[in-house]
């Protein structure tokens, strides 16, 4: 199979979608690897290291897409890239299509099949895919809003760990998953007072026995959230409806409860966001202001350290490449029911219920989409 892998042009992106080391793996599969010219730049590869990994260099994403049997990106297609893609071809990146009409229209028209990085499963139940991005932007958000917290950026002017004498941030983490448990470790590192809130017992359990003191947990009641969030300096919204779009868990009624130039840090904003008031932003202009509330909104904080997250993300992606490239897309995802949970779209079809449900697109399972 001949494989390729676009430069990313998404504004701010520097993650690529396959790493030399991937290269190789696949070239030795007796695979074929087509890169961009200088896609792997913002990440800290070299052409020279792709062409030694056994890779060819296209020209352009045209060559790219033109040529390739599987396309590997990391970001949702741009309307560009949309426009490239046929039918039949092999599509594997992060969509996040429950708050992107858009792009499901374009995806759909293609007749490409579209398999998601953040919807493959793990036995665990995990999402594996997802989960090393999710850590670095857990790990980000804080170190992000309290820059944002920062007075000559429009923040309260709140050191996150105070000093004697002078109290820390108060940060309240809603999610306690992957993203919001990096979060509140980070932090409470920080020397902020942390409190993690969720809705699952067991997590909050979990939370409370591997971390003991060093942050609290509460249940997420409406109550105890609207309570919480009106005393923070500091909200990281780190909730995720595998899929779907994010659940709405602050108003903007409730940004008048709050204190003036408190700062919303919305990771859940690739799925639409957290917050009544978030809608995305990117690295070149990353914070805006509603009612007195800083919201830092960036819809690919990841791409802030793009060498760590690529490596990381190519660690997680690279088993199910070579499953694809090795075994075609329908006889890998017959072989692996959690890759199969991946595929979202099929032959015009889409094949993930969430999604459906968002975008009110009648969607069909992604067994079905197996037997067209």
């Amino acid at each position: 199979m001949k494989i390729g892998c676009p430069t990313e042009i998404k504004p701010q992106e520097y993650r690529v979608g396959l790493t030399p080391n991937a290269v190789r793996e696949l070239v030795g599969h007796g695979h074929a690897a087509l890169i961009q010219r200088g896609a792997g730049l913002g990440a800290g590869f070299e052409d020279a290291d792709y062409l030694a990994a056994g890779a060819k260099i296209a020209a352009d994403a045209a060559e790219v897409f033109a040529t390739s049997d599987m396309i590997v990106k990391v970001k949702e297609p741009q309307a560009a890239e949309r426009a490239l893609l046929r039918e039949g071809q092999i599509l594997f990146t992060y969509l996040h299509l429950a708050p992107d009409p858009d792009q499901t229209r374009d995806l759909l028209a293609s007749g490409a099949t579209c398999i998601a990085y953040e919807t493959v499963t793990d036995a665990r139940g995990g999402l594996p895919l997802l989960a090393p991005m999710s850590e670095v932007a857990g790990r980000l958000a804080p170190q992000m809003g309290a820059w944002t917290l920062q007075k000559a950026n429009g923040g309260r002017g709140v050191l996150m760990g105070g000093v004697p004498g002078v109290g820390p941030a108060n940060v309240v983490v809603i999610g306690g998953g992957v993203v919001g448990t990096f979060a509140a470790r980070v932090a409470a590192g920080m020397g902020a007072e942390v409190t993690v809130l969720d809705r699952s017992l067991p997590r909050l359990r979990y939370l409370d026995d591997v971390f003991g003191g060093m942050f609290s947990t509460r249940y997420a009641s409406a109550g105890a959230t609207a309570d919480l969030v009106a005393g923070a300096d500091m909200v990281i919204g780190a909730v995720l409806v595998p899929g779907a779009a994010a659940p709405k868990l602050v108003s903007r009624a409730q940004l008048g409860d709050m204190k003036h130039g408190a700062v919303l840090v919305d990771v859940a904003i690739d799925q639409g966001g957290c917050f009544e008031t978030s809608r995305a932003t990117t690295h070149d202009d990353p914070v805006y202001e509603v009612d007195g509330i800083r919201h830092y909104c960036v819809a690919n904080m990841p791409g802030a350290v793009p060498r760590t997250s690529t490596i990381a993300l190519g660690n997680a992606t690279l088993p199910f490449v070579l499953a694809l490239a090795d075994k075609g897309w329908a006889a890998a995802c017959r072989e692996d029911t959690h890759l199969l949970q991946g595929l979202n779209i099929h032959a015009g079809r889409l094949t993930n219920a969430p999604v459906g449900l968002a975008l009110g697109i009648d969607a069909i399972t992604p067994d079905d989409a197996l037997e067209l």
